[in-house]
């Protein structure tokens, strides 16, 4: 049986905008899944990072699959290692970053995978595209995401034009 979820990804390293779009298509291609949408791509200024790191580009797709949450997320932490993610310390500019945000309503907290998102609320380079691809969404234990859309997470985002 297919299942909702919704991955976030982004890059601040390596052509960043062509690192997310490739993610988009590895995604695409992962067993027992199908990309249903992807979001718009938006430009943010690094949170937590170093003062100097480059700005990042991210985007949200959503996906149905028939994989366990588990396993999804094995899938996407591939595409980030296929990519040459390195984690040489916390919140590190990356060359490619995947997280796991939704899957259905499931709520799960073990120590390999939290769902929801523990901090998808709280990040509006993750709120803005996700409300692109699904404004009715709810985010479990916060509400519905249109109540997000006002708030000063969002300012500094910025949507890039589509090629299309």
């Amino acid at each position: 049986m297919m299942k909702q979820a919704f991955v976030a990804l982004g890059s601040n390293l390596e052509n960043p905008k062509a690192q997310v779009e490739q993610a988009v298509i590895a995604l695409s291609h992962l067993p027992e899944t199908r990309l249903v949408k992807q979001s718009s791509l938006y430009q943010t200024a690094p949170i937590d990072c170093i003062e100097t790191a480059p700005d990042f580009i991210n985007a949200v797709a959503e996906l149905e699959t028939s994989l366990a949450p588990e396993a999804l997320l094995d899938a996407i932490l591939n595409i980030e290692n296929h990519a040459g993610r390195e984690r040489p310390y916390l919140n590190a500019p990356r060359v490619l970053d995947c997280d796991l945000l939704l899957y259905e309503d499931v709520t799960l907290n073990t120590t390999k995978l939290t769902l929801p998102h523990p901090r998808m609320h709280l990040r509006g380079f993750v709120l803005l595209p996700l409300f692109e691809i699904a404004p009715d969404i709810s985010i479990p234990n916060h509400g519905k995401i249109a109540t997000f859309m006002t708030s000063d997470l969002l300012s500094g985002i910025k949507k890039l034009p589509s090629l299309s």
